[in-house]
């Protein structure tokens, strides 16, 4: 009980502090929040003095943050968050209906999320039910390209093909459930590849289990037998889960930008862009209170699923030493992209040709060319040391942090909660207030968000390990907690938390790229990834291959991220033999029992 009121009291402490450096966002980045409004207001309007000293005293900036603050957390508790600095309008009536509209779009794209994972998972579901899984055999690596594919990129493809050209379902808009199909699509299809990639990586420990060959021996049916797999390997994804639900909700600002949506990652980016401390304070709270429920959801269902086995130390562990990985496929697709920075780096990422903007792919240029004529294969080879480079050294960053944090998760579970309630886009904006704008200013944001999901996979993998028999016998013989961490928690833990981040390594791309899109990464004219996207997305009808090139790039990434990880696995524990001692004559053998 004291635990539990210790952790309580750590994630309001977390909360208000997020919500707090958020309140001293205009004083932090040090202009003048008068000006910031009245530029939102009407940017023809002049900013005299007078107007600007006008606008101190209508919002109490004269008072300071501590004094604004107050008034808002005391407002609060009377169900008043304020008035829009730029509208003036009531803020919460506002931010709970751009809360609604995150929330459907968020279902729908959990919904189609599970059903693009089952499909990821699908055969090892199908040769597991009938006893023909080889253990040494990966995944697929179309899952790879779908999870490696930007959400806006996949957005921006359905808004201009399926609802423009082809006219089946509306662009624009948020009117009715129709409105949501193409934005859940471009926001589910990537998250559920992720998921299934996650849940295939633990079937095979899962239909290797006792239970499972006593139930095909007892002739139970394959898919019975598959749906149990199914529940016992659910309990470790669900804290991805709940991440994924916050992630769906306020990080799909540039889905809600490109479908006009009215949503609250939108509506906290423009309130952050803008200086409206209500609203962004607002915003943030939700979403952290979104956190902590969906954080608590997702346990309760972990409890209900698993049972009192986890508490009474019966598990059998889903990690086992297997054969390495066969097959070509990560140096095949590990050559392609050599081949690709090799051919491109010698070219001219910056040379302007007027004359031959947005040519074809040709043998002059293999990737076309741009709207200023520029070799777009020049482009994504140079952008791709920046960018391959800076996703690995904050995938490696991450991954110890993850770990780390996750071996102790009463402190890194109010933690991860409070992180994952901060989109990166808001964390780009925080950073470049305190550390100023720069290439550094994505790095830092997306390096403060990427350990969240690791330490959350491997505090729920530790909390399903510590709980198997063999733990639980080594334990019983007297072993240590440093004896159990580094011979038998680790060994086991590590392997599936290195194949998450790299399987998320392409992410750790896409967001550095998504902030690029939005204008909070590098600057034109560097060719870094995400600027090729946003700077080609409006030819994407006209030339399709300016925006095609850096996105196959990217899958081609993803794929390779994925292959590479199936080659980690837990290794076969040595046996030591002790050598072979000279047996002794008859006579002078001891008898056993006086040993």
């Amino acid at each position: 009980m004291r635990q539990q009121a210790a952790t309580v009291v750590w994630r309001v402490v977390l909360a208000a502090g997020l919500v707090c450096g958020i309140g001293l966002l205009p004083w932090l980045t040090r202009t003048d929040p008068a000006s910031t409004v009245l530029k939102a207001r009407s940017a023809e309007r002049d900013p005299s003095p007078d107007v600007l000293a006008d606008i101190r005293e209508q919002l109490g900036l004269d008072d300071g943050p501590l004094h604004l603050l107050t008034r808002w957390v005391g407002g609060l508790v009377r169900g008043d968050a304020g008035q829009s600095w730029i509208s003036g309008s009531d803020v919460m009536p506002d931010v709970l209906q751009a809360l609604g509209a995150s929330l459907l779009l968020m279902a729908v794209a959990l919904v189609v999320a599970a059903v693009t994972a089952g499909l990821v998972c699908a055969r090892t579901l199908r040769l597991g039910a009938r006893r023909r899984l080889d253990p040494a055999r990966r995944g697929g690596t179309g899952s790879a390209v779908v999870a490696a594919l930007p959400e806006f990129l996949v957005a921006s493809v359905l808004a201009t093909v399926v609802g423009v050209q082809l006219g089946w379902l509306p662009a624009l808009g948020w009117y009715g459930p129709q409105w949501t199909v193409l934005p859940a699509l471009a926001l589910g299809l990537p998250a559920g590849a992720v998921l299934g990639r996650l849940l295939d990586d633990l079937l095979p420990g899962a239909f290797g289990e006792p239970w499972a060959l006593a139930a095909a021996a007892r002739g139970l049916t394959g898919r019975r037998i598959a749906r149990q797999a199914l529940r016992r390997c659910v309990p470790a994804l669900l804290p991805n889960l709940g991440l994924f639900v916050v992630g769906l909700t306020g990080g799909a600002v540039a889905v809600e930008q490109i479908f006009d949506i009215p949503g609250l990652g939108r509506t906290t980016l423009q309130a952050a862009l803008a200086q409206d401390l209500p609203v962004l304070q607002t915003g943030t709270l939700a979403l952290v209170l979104l956190a902590a429920l969906a954080t608590g959801a997702t346990r309760l269902a972990a409890r209900l699923l698993t049972g009192p086995v986890q508490r009474d130390g019966a598990l059998s562990s889903l990690h086992r030493p297997t054969p390495p990985a066969r097959g070509l496929q990560p140096l095949l697709l590990g050559a392609v992209l050599l081949a690709v920075v090799a051919l491109g780096l010698p070219r001219d990422p910056l040379a302007v040709h007027t004359g031959d903007r947005l040519h074809a792919p040709s043998l002059d240029h293999p990737f076309g060319t741009d709207a200023l004529g520029r070799d777009l294969l020049a482009r994504v080879a140079h952008g791709a040391l920046d960018t391959l480079l800076l996703a690995l050294g904050i995938s490696a960053a991450a991954l110890l942090t993850g770990v780390l944090l996750g071996l102790v998760p009463r402190v890194s579970g109010p933690l991860v909660d409070t992180v994952n309630a901060v989109p990166p886009v808001l964390a780009a904006l925080l950073v470049t207030a305190v550390a100023g704008s720069g290439a550094v200013t994505p790095a830092v944001a997306v390096a403060a968000v990427a350990w969240a999901p690791l330490a959350a996979h491997t505090s729920a993998l530790l909390r399903q390990e510590r709980a198997t028999l063999h733990v639980t016998a080594t334990r019983g013989l007297g072993a240590g907690r440093w004896y159990l961490l580094r011979r038998e928690l680790l060994p086991a833990v590590l392997p599936p938390v290195v194949r998450h981040a790299l399987l998320r390594l392409p992410g750790v791309a896409l967001a550095l790229a998504s902030l690029g899109f939005l204008g909070l990464g590098a600057q034109p004219p560097f060719p870094e990834w995400g600027l090729l996207l946003a700077e080609n997305q409006p030819y994407a009808e006209r030339a399709p291959w300016a925006v095609l090139a850096p996105a196959a790039v990217l899958a081609l990434l993803g794929a390779l991220a994925v292959t590479a990880a199936g080659g980690l696995r837990r290794p076969r524990r040595r046996v030591r033999v002790p050598a072979v001692v000279q047996e002794e004559p008859a006579e002078e053998r001891e008898p056993v029992a006086s040993r």
